[in-house]
């Protein structure tokens, strides 16, 4: 295939490239380029979607496939008037922040969506909602040709937010001291590896695969989560268990960012944001590398990129060891 990649020189867009490249299609991706560099055989056409001429050097020729990853309905509409007449397949990575309900486990691609937002650029706050609008666009726009993949938490190597390589870092970094956790292990969990989304996504090209899917991975329990994390980093130390009111009262954040305890879910009628079905994208081919695999590879990523580094999610050994000398004075 001729595959054009909106991105690809940021995390997932430029996995999707490797993938692409890996399965024997041509890549070509348009971006800024300021990410960092294209997967290797990629060819970057250079371009701020921000401005009007953006797709000049790609419109008018025809593509086998598009991905589009961004959640700026202006970037999303922009790319849809340029190139929907002349592309066969296009998908859409979403968000499974696009529904209204995060508490019913095993909920799937018929649950009810947040609002549709009418603003072309948004903030953080509006997500959800603008990945709804950028979903609807599309629809409008390549009907019968359009693939949706609403991700859940994304990770594996080369996870740039910090999330799915916290604990197997954190087990790594003092493998005899004790471990700060959220005294909540048995809620779910789901990650689905960046490699894996990927591969899926661009097989789907090339079968003119076409729905919505909710793409998430297998469920665990943060406990589990931990467990094998701990295993892989070495880690023979205490747990040290702290509750959800008392780690909020210390200014502890949940699930991401700087502070946090990565993959906790604290905010009541979230509980099963990270236990999604994915029945669906597995009975369309979606497959998942066995966790044991997944944490190894974002272990020694995380060495790579070292595992003092601030990190944007997840507790420093300084904060870290401050918070246990609190709760157990």
């Amino acid at each position: 295939m001729d595959v054009l990649v909106l991105g690809g020189t940021a995390w997932l867009g430029r996995e999707i490239s490797r993938q692409a490249l890996a399965q024997g299609h041509a890549v070509t991706c348009l971006a800024r380029g300021e990410a960092g560099a294209v997967a290797d055989g990629a060819t970057l056409v250079a371009a701020d979607r921000s401005e009007p001429d953006a797709y000049d050097a790609v419109r008018g020729r025809s593509w086998d496939a598009v991905v589009e990853v961004s959640w700026q309905p202006a970037f999303v509409r922009a790319a849809l008037a340029a190139l929907a007449g002349q592309v066969a397949h296009w998908t859409y990575v979403s968000s499974c922040s696009v529904y209204a309900r995060h508490d019913v486990l095993g909920a799937d691609e018929s649950g009810p969506l947040l609002d549709a937002t009418d603003a072309d650029k948004v903030d953080g706050e509006l997500y959800g909602s603008a990945k709804v609008t950028c979903e609807q666009i599309s629809a409008a726009a390549l009907g019968d040709r359009l693939l949706i993949a609403r991700a859940g938490l994304i990770g594996g190597p080369g996870d740039h937010t910090g999330r799915s390589g916290y604990w197997v870092a954190r087990a790594a970094r003092d493998r005899t001291g004790p471990m700060l956790v959220p005294d909540a292990l048995e809620q779910p969990t789901q990650v689905v590896d960046v490699r894996d989304l990927s591969a899926w996504i661009v097989t789907g090209a090339g079968a003119r695969l076409v729905g919505t899917y909710d793409t998430v991975g297998p469920i665990l329990s943060l406990g589990d989560w931990i467990t094998l994390s701990r295993t892989a980093g070495g880690h023979s130390g205490p747990l040290v268990r702290a509750g959800r009111d008392w780690l909020i009262d210390h200014d502890v954040e949940d699930f991401s960012g700087p502070a946090s305890l990565p993959m906790w879910v604290a905010q009541p009628g979230w509980e099963a944001f990270m236990g999604r079905s994915g029945a669906a994208a597995a009975a369309a081919g979606l497959r998942h590398r066995p966790r044991v695999e997944l944490i190894a590879d974002v272990l020694a990523w995380e060495r790579e990129a070292g595992l003092d580094r601030p990190r944007r999610a997840g507790l420093s050994a300084a904060r870290e060891a401050e918070l246990i000398a609190a709760l157990n004075p």
